[in-house]
This record gives C-alpha cells, sequence and structure tokens, in this order.
C-alpha cells in the first residue's frame, strides 16, 4: 500500500552532483546501504518486481541472502526518514510525490531532439551536463547501461540544440553548445557537423574549416577513416552550405 503524503511536501531524488534527497530545501544523505536500491528502482521508470530488484543489486550468495539485503537497505530508508519507495511483497516502486531529476533532463532533451522546445528550453541548465556521465564510479551492468543512455540522450539534445540556436542566429551560443558536444565524444561526426554548421551561419569559413581540418586529422589517425562526403561538402562549398533541422 503506497503510504500517505503531507500535502505540499515535494521531495526529488538527485542523481547529478551526488546522488541525495532534496525535500523542500532540505538536502538529506540517502544511508550508504541503501544508495543503489534507490537509484535502481527509480531508474526502473515502472513497477519492480522485488526478486529481480535483488537479484540484480546482490547477485552473489542465492535468493534466500538478496532478499534479506533487501530487507536491510528498505529498513534502512525508513530509519533515515526517506521513505521514498512503495509496494507491497511482489514489487517495488518510486512513490509518485518523488521526481528524479535525471527524469527532468531526459524531457528536456526529448523535447529538443522532437523539434518542439519551449522558450525555456534552448539553454542547458545549470548542472545538467552531468547527465554526460552519469553516475561516474557505479560499475554495475545497469548502471552502465544507464549510463550511456541518458550519453547518447544528452548528446543528441546538445546537437539538436546547437542547430535550434543556429536558426535562431544565436551563433555564439550555438557555437559554446557545439563544442560541449565535441570535447564529449571528439569523434562523433554529428557533433563536429554542428559546430561546423555553427560557424558556417557566421559567415566564419575559416573556423569551419580549422574544425573540419582539425577533425579529419583525428579521425585518420584513430579510425583510419576520413570525415563523410557531406561534412566534407560544407567546408568546400560554404557559399552553398544548408542547415537543416
Amino acid at each position: 500500500m503506497e503510504a500517505q503524503r503531507p500535502p505540499g511536501c515535494s521531495r526529488q531524488l538527485r542523481l547529478l552532483g551526488g546522488v541525495h534527497v532534496v525535500a523542500g530545501e532540505r538536502r538529506m544523505e540517502i544511508p550508504e546501504g541503501s544508495r543503489r536500491l534507490l537509484v535502481y528502482v527509480a531508474l526502473q521508470r515502472r513497477r519492480a518486481d522485488r526478486r529481480q530488484v535483488a537479484g540484480a543489486l546482490w547477485p552473489v550468495g542465492g535468493d534466500e541472502r538478496a532478499a534479506g539485503n533487501l530487507r536491510s537497505a528498505l529498513w534502512r530508508l525508513r530509519g533515515a526518514g526517506l521513505d521514498l519507495l512503495d509496494g507491497d511483497h511482489g514489487f517495488l516502486v518510486l512513490s509518485r510525490d518523488v521526481t528524479v531529476d535525471v527524469e527532468e533532463v531526459s524531457a528536456w532533451a526529448a523535447r529538443l531532439i522532437t523539434d518542439c522546445p519551449g522558450p525555456l528550453d534552448l539553454t542547458v541548465p545549470t548542472g545538467w551536463l552531468g547527465a554526460l556521465d552519469l553516475l561516474p564510479g557505479w560499475y554495475d551492468d545497469w548502471a552502465l547501461i544507464e549510463r550511456e543512455r541518458m550519453r547518447q540522450r544528452m548528446l543528441h539534445a546538445l546537437e539538436a540544440l546547437t542547430r535550434h540556436l543556429t536558426l535562431r542566429a544565436r551563433h555564439a551560443e550555438a557555437i559554446d553548445v557545439a563544442m560541449v558536444a565535441v570535447e564529449a565524444e571528439p569523434l562523433r561526426e554529428s557533433a563536429q557537423r554542428v559546430l561546423v554548421e555553427a560557424h558556417a551561419a557566421q559567415s566564419n569559413h575559416v573556423e569551419a574549416r580549422r574544425c573540419y581540418a582539425l577533425y579529419r586529422r583525428m579521425v585518420r589517425r584513430e579510425l583510419g577513416v576520413d570525415p563523410s562526403p557531406e561534412l566534407t561538402a560544407l567546408v568546400a562549398a560554404p557559399g552553398r552550405a544548408r542547415i537543416a533541422i
């Protein structure tokens, strides 16, 4: 059964900048032995089978021991005043009044990627770039998968944001955002492409060609290939370049 929550009490699980909970204006630390449980269930985005949760978090030692570890982790959460999980003997789910910061990032990214951003979506909020390296130092398989999922979503969002800013002639901001994507993944051609497009849109063709030349050296050295003909065409004929979105 879901516990009754006091009205007006907003709670957020934050995974960026160190895993913790914010309740109103109060920061609450999560017990070490319960942190992985809370994060795992939150990232499921649905009801999670208790046996699946226990097996994923404590794969060594058998089902009985894993179930005991799960009960202990739940007890520590409640003891710390962090009753954030609902469920019964069969499942666990994040309480409905608890938000998760990476879900806000994911929704922001989706609006950009699907070409329907709001006016406030054309900036990257402070701290959200941490989603490029979610849960650093966590090496569980499920954490690695989630880290890569968020990394790809962020990279696509940054590229889309660069194009939106370029189309609005906000060239300096577009270049800044593109540089973040390039720094995160220097060999990613789609990131390099939006950077070249942003320079070309500002008629900085020398800068566009310099970025292209640097990228060409990198991919030849690291991968033994050349940039795509489409990217090459952008700098070969800058006057005819088009920025698609």
